[in-house]
């Protein structure tokens, strides 16, 4: 079948897209499986590790930062959904770049994804180190050992099969809204009755004592933009699970729509209530914000079992990235435009040379854990924000192929749509390239990252000239 839909009606459903990274899998993911792994994508490790550096440079204007890039988060996994119900897939949008854009599509949604996922591999097991010397028993564990341990339980873990899998995120997923909704509902008790933390009396005075929404103005919110980007960096991982779940037609909405609400509540009300609870200058980077309340609180034990649920938090995401990895290598490497060993499955249908591929560079962050423990997590989160960047801009850019295509007639969209298109694709980019801009003036290490940005572009356009005649060699045998 030709990689792109050329009829000019509608495409009945026997007559759409065949990719044949989709073969193979179990559909052993069910509906409790995907609507946590959908929650488990809206909370991780951007949140209950770098809100605490965040709140200490933004201050409370951080909620803000945090509500305007979910809106944008949910525009891209609504988009990402709608492609879902049109053709469920295992390689989620690198399946839709290659039937929209070809393979050139294909091949660079791929390796930016792959950017995303194998820096925040980096961030997680380095967050993992940093949450483990919480402890007493872990203080003089060098952090590079302490890396290495949390990368080799869940690599273990990621390779049995894909029901072991949806089951401990699901797991996973349970304890950190667990979490969560204990600490909103302990902030606001706290709130209401002026408990005292650490000394100091809770509410709102705590803002405007601190000086106010934006005490140091509003510049340092707008450059905490891209590291709240990276509290979003799962949210798509839904879509590349639909590919191995039945009735994703049913399940997918359902599991979408409520990212917008987990999003307020979660996100920003934790956010808020952090912010009313101590001064903004309470919080650090070397420490989750939820530890720090608890700790100051003086409940015997609260920050410890606090620090667990970060920990899993952690070990949530880094499951969640070696996971959609596997499966969008394997979906390239079938059409040539990665390594062939990473399309390999095991008996358990799992994509192991792609999980395996992508825990190598986890063994490069253990490395740097090494030789820079203190600059490890802010230097992987920046590298990291530029492939999520990468991977929503492509999520939008197919979704305007996709709209546009509809628009001739050459395509059916479901009924369930991403709203306001094309406008909202176009604003999202507007926002992505905007975000670029505010790294670069952020300087330091976000400075940095933007400028290896045209040595990315270089890398993906070598890597092309070394893939292409063998792309080629397979797109011709599937046709």
């Amino acid at each position: 079948m030709s990689d792109r839909t050329l009829t000019e009606a509608p495409a009945p459903a026997s007559s759409r897209h065949v990719d044949a990274g989709d073969e193979g899998y179990s559909k052993d993911l069910k509906s409790r499986h995907i609507n946590m792994i959908a929650i488990g994508g809206a909370i991780g490790t951007g949140l209950f590790l770098g809100a605490g550096g965040r709140l200490a440079g933004a201050g409370p204007s951080l909620a803000i930062a945090y509500a305007v890039c979910g809106v944008f988060a949910f525009f891209v996994v609504r988009a990402l959904g709608e492609l879902v119900l049109y053709r469920p897939s295992s390689g989620a949008f690198v399946s839709y770049a290659r039937e929209f854009m070809g393979e050139k599509g294909a091949y660079t949604a791929g390796w930016l994804y792959f950017l995303n996922w194998s820096t925040t591999t980096v961030a997680d097991i380095t967050a993992a180190a940093t949450y483990a010397h919480f402890w007493s028993l872990f203080t003089d564990v060098p952090q590079w050992v302490l890396a290495f341990i949390a990368l080799a339980v869940v690599l273990t873990a990621n390779l049995i099969s894909v029901k072991y899998f949806g089951e401990m995120e699901f797991w996973f997923s349970l304890v950190k809204v667990a979490a969560l909704v204990i600490f909103l509902i302990v902030g606001i008790w706290l709130v209401a009755t002026s408990h005292e933390i650490g000394g100091h009396t809770p509410g709102l005075s705590t803002i405007s004592d601190n000086g106010g929404l934006f005490p140091s103005g509003v510049l340092p919110m707008l450059l905490v933009i891209q590291g709240v980007v990276f509290a979003y960096a799962s949210v798509e991982l839904c879509g590349v699970a639909a590919g191995e779940t039945e009735n994703p037609e049913k399940i997918m909405p359902k599991a979408i729509n409520s990212i917008m609400w987990r999003v307020g509540l979660f996100y920003v009300g934790s956010v808020v209530l952090l912010a009313v609870l101590l001064p903004y200058t309470a919080y650090s980077s070397d420490q989750s914000p939820f530890v720090t309340v608890f700790d100051k609180l003086g409940v015997p034990g609260a920050a410890g079992i606090m620090n667990l649920v970060v920990l899993t938090a952690a070990l949530s995401s880094l499951n969640s990235g070696l996971y959609s990895t596997g499966r969008i290598l394997r979906s390239m490497a079938l059409s040539g435009s990665a390594p062939r060993f990473t399309g390999v499955m095991n008996k358990g249908k799992v994509p192991y040379g792609g999980v395996l591929f992508t825990a190598a560079f986890g063994v490069a962050g253990v490395v740097l854990n090494y030789f820079m423990a203190e600059e490890a997590f802010e230097i992987v989160l920046n590298f990291a924000s530029l492939g999520i960047l990468g991977t929503w801009a492509m999520v939008m850019i197919c979704s305007l192929h996709f709209w546009r295509r509809a628009k001739q007639g050459r395509v059916e969209r479901p009924a369930y749509r991403l709203p306001w298109a094309p406008y909202t694709q176009l604003v999202t980019l507007v926002f992505l390239l905007t975000v670029l801009v505010l790294m670069w003036c952020d300087g330091g290490v976000g400075r940095t990252t933007v400028m290896f940005v045209p040595a990315i572009g270089a890398a993906l356009v070598g890597g092309w000239f070394l893939v292409r005649r063998r792309v080629a060699e397979i797109a011709a045998a599937r046709d």
